[in-house]
């Protein structure tokens, strides 16, 4: 058949129709149209510039033993979404990201022997050269499952499970990485450090997700206490809390890690921005407790569309600190926010405290003394809104 003329001029000169067109890609479709011709490729860049929705990517399923299954999930599903990722935030569980040896017997499955920079690679090479990529790995992970903003959160304690959260660039937000790395010469720590992160300076800035690695290390209490004390400031939320080790290899100081303690995290700027934060304590044991804790959150009427949930719990906790009841605090939070997805992790202490920021308020009755903000056997509940975005986007 001869091409229709007509249909050629359409998709040759009339915008409106070819964006509606493209509208359906995703977006490594999208980009390969990008290049057809000057039409496409203008109305290719007004389609990215409109996808400001966060993605996430997540599996609770054994990979191949070669490599962790977020590897596979990733590659498969970036050839499915609708958004340009600037920035990534990944977590996987220690016991299957990292190499391990299991003792030899017929109950037990095959020894996943996995280098965790070799899978580090992996994943980041199926992103965006330019996208800012912080990863960890965790003794446990707090998930949603892919498919609904709606979908009961679980807390994988043992077994295989990680996520990676896709930012686009969403209007009125920054979000940037950062990586502080304990200088083993000097005990003085580089002011212009915090400035060049945005944590210093920045009237925008509205929350910082923290993280800790190597603090059992000589000095690292030490050097986490000096970031966080620059941090505990009424005005934002500071959340997080200390991992089994730090694997992003975009960090030009990820070299110095394994040998090295230190501190990295997300930095998120915007006065669109809202969030807050609880301190699930010693005294939350039950379900009662817990959504208790879960109701003073709720309480902060912090909107739930384009909005994102974080739990950064103590390894200490979850089955075991309920007396065997699973997914307790997980639930609690989908029961008052059955909207917004939750990711976290179970780690070896948590950073956090009773704080909201809207505008000048706080949850706690404002004074001078600063909030304690490293804790134990905790867990510490976190909600981020990135703004006004239309729920029906989110």
């Amino acid at each position: 058949m001869e091409p229709d003329p007509k249909g050629g001029y359409v998709l040759s000169n009339l915008a409106e129709v070819v964006e509606r067109i493209l509208g359906f890609l995703p977006t490594k479709a999208l980009l390969r149209a990008a290049c057809v011709c000057r039409l496409w490729r203008e109305c290719s860049r007004r389609i990215l510039r409109a996808q400001q929705s966060v993605v996430w990517v997540s599996t609770v399923e054994p990979g191949p033993s070669s490599s962790h299954a977020l590897v596979q999930v990733l590659a498969e599903e970036l050839e499915k979404v609708q958004v340009l990722p600037q920035t990534v935030l990944y977590i996987a569980d220690a016991e299957t990201f990292s190499e391990h040896e299991e003792c030899p017997s017929h109950r037990q499955k095959k020894a996943r022997r996995r280098n965790s920079k070799e899978t580090a690679t992996a994943l980041e090479k199926l992103l965006p050269r330019r996208c800012q990529v912080l990863g960890l790995v965790t003794p446990g992970v707090v998930v949603t499952p892919m498919g609904s903003r709606s979908n009961r959160p679980l807390e994988v304690e043992d077994g295989e499970a990680g996520f990676a959260i896709l930012f686009p660039k969403i209007d009125g937000v920054k979000i940037q990485t950062f990586h502080f790395c304990k200088d083993l010469k000097t005990r003085v720590f580089d002011e212009s450090q915090f400035a060049e992160a945005g944590l210093k300076n920045n009237p925008d800035l509205r929350v910082v997700l923290l993280f800790g690695y190597n603090t059992w290390k000589s000095g690292g209490t030490r050097f986490l206490h000096q970031i966080v004390n620059r941090l505990n400031e009424k005005s934002i939320i500071l959340a997080g809390g200390h991992v089994e080790s730090f694997t992003s290899l975009t960090s030009e100081n990820n070299t110095q890690a394994a040998d090295s303690c230190g501190v990295v995290g997300l930095a998120f700027s915007g006065p669109q921005i809202q969030s807050a934060t609880v301190l699930l304590d010693q005294d939350v044991i039950d379900e009662r407790t817990a959504e208790a804790a879960v109701q003073r959150l709720k309480a902060t009427n912090i909107p739930e569309h384009n909005s994102l949930g974080f739990m950064f719990a103590c390894v200490g906790r979850g089955y075991q600190h309920y007396k065997t009841k699973q997914n307790l605090e997980a639930d609690a939070f989908r029961k008052f926010f059955p909207n917004i997805p939750l990711f976290g992790f179970f780690g070896h202490g948590e950073i956090g405290c009773d704080r909201i920021v809207t505008g000048n308020f706080i949850l706690r009755e404002y004074n001078d003394t600063k909030d304690d903000l490293l804790h134990g056997y905790t867990t510490v509940m976190t909600i981020i809104h990135l703004g006004s975005a239309k729920a029906n986007q989110a």
